[in-house]
């Protein structure tokens, strides 16, 4: 998985589509981020807190009791090990040390799910930052946990009570407040969407998944699944494994599923398969899964499914929740609704997998999603 061409582009999709008054703050970003990239001092501080900061690597757990169930093997990649329960402190990190050598004071947040949410609340803590972040009510109810976790860490919560009231209308909102503050804001993004250089930048972040899951692993997996929102954690995976055999396969809700039932249109500053009407308005989302609950996908996602390269998937509501239910009573594993997402697939599509190993990204903990089953 190679930079993006031109202005942002993977295939067709991609690009920069912002107000031109954003169009400044977004090229300093990338510049910014192209020249700490290449300097070995940034890459050596952001791999010294992923390491000793966010315990990475994570592990890769053999489910062994659920893998006799389905006639497979498979090996979960423990994203929810990682410090702050998920995937997005990967990101999340790499954004906040970006922001303070740009001279930021203030980190800008849109969550769903709430795990970036708390993740940039714990890289501002740790860096000395101001924290902000966006999140639609709907999710501030529903996440509870998580908005609570950000408080403590001293992050200001904005509640967005409008459309949805949910990921997208956060999304919304805090590109509104980073065109407001761009001399000392830095907008945060937490999935492989927005505008250049975002979808790239985050993917680079995140290609650490991927990266020690092909170290770890002794022989290279049949398949390789992740569930798909926006699509960070799924990107960051299959950065390990796009150039070998591995099957590759992306989950999404089907109540939302961009990249299934989408077609190509404008979102947040990026080109890619949205959900929307014959007259281009965007249609909302619906997923038990908060962190799934967008009616977009990653513009790198939507170029790999286009080629062929990416397979995507949808799954219920009902199938998330028997597929927690499972990994909790099978390996004692608590998985995030949004993970879940990926193993509901892998179970229903046992029969066909039969024999194969399936190595599958547990992007996030399931403790934020308890008042969810009570």
């Amino acid at each position: 998985m190679s930079e993006p061409a031109g202005l942002g582009r993977f295939g067709e999709y991609g690009g920069r589509f912002v107000p031109e008054s954003l169009v400044p703050a977004c090229e300093q970003v990338e510049a910014a981020f192209r020249e700490a990239w290449v300097d070995a001092g940034f890459r050596a501080e952001l791999h010294e807190l992923l390491t000793v900061y966010a315990g990475r690597p994570t592990p890769i757990t053999p489910a062994r009791r659920l893998s006799a169930e389905l006639g497979l093997t498979l090996l979960l990649k423990r994203e929810d090990l990682a410090h702050t329960g998920s995937h997005k402190i990967n990101n999340v990190l790499g954004q906040a040390l970006l922001a303070r050598r740009m001279g930021k004071r203030r980190l800008l947040a849109e969550t769903g799910a709430g795990q970036h949410g708390v993740a940039a609340a714990t890289a501002s803590a740790l860096l000395g930052l101001e924290c902000v972040v966006y999140m639609g009510e709907r999710d501030v109810a529903r996440q509870a946990p998580n908005v609570r976790r950000m408080r403590m860490l001293g992050a200001r919560i904005v509640p967005v009570g409008t459309g949805s009231r949910t990921l997208k209308d956060a999304t919304n909102e805090a590109l509104r407040g980073w065109v407001a503050d761009t001399a000392e804001a830095y907008y945060c993004i937490g999935s492989v969407m927005g505008p250049h250089p975002y979808p790239w930048m985050v993917r680079e972040f995140q290609s650490v998944i991927g990266t020690e899951a092909r170290a770890q692993v002794e022989t290279v997996p049949d398949l390789v699944v992740a569930c798909v929102g926006g699509g960070s954690n799924a990107a960051g995976t299959f950065t390990g494994f796009a150039d070998t055999t591995a099957r590759l396969v992306g989950v999404e809700a089907a109540g939302g599923a961009a990249m299934t039932n989408g077609t190509p249109g404008v979102l947040h500053g990026y080109h890619s398969m949205v959900l929307q009407d014959e007259n281009g308005q965007i249609t909302e989302a619906e997923s038990i899964a908060a962190g799934l609950d967008y009616p977009g996908i990653g513009p790198e996602h939507a170029h790999l499914g286009a080629i062929g390269r990416v397979g995507y998937a949808t799954v219920g509501d009902a199938e998330v929740v028997e597929a927690v239910h499972r990994l909790a009573r099978t390996e004692g594993i608590i998985p995030a609704l949004e993970s879940a997402h990926a193993l509901a697939w892998i179970i229903r599509e046992a029969g066909e997998l039969a024999g194969q190993t399936v190595l599958m990204t547990l992007s996030g903990r399931g403790d934020k999603d308890m008042e969810m089953f009570e």
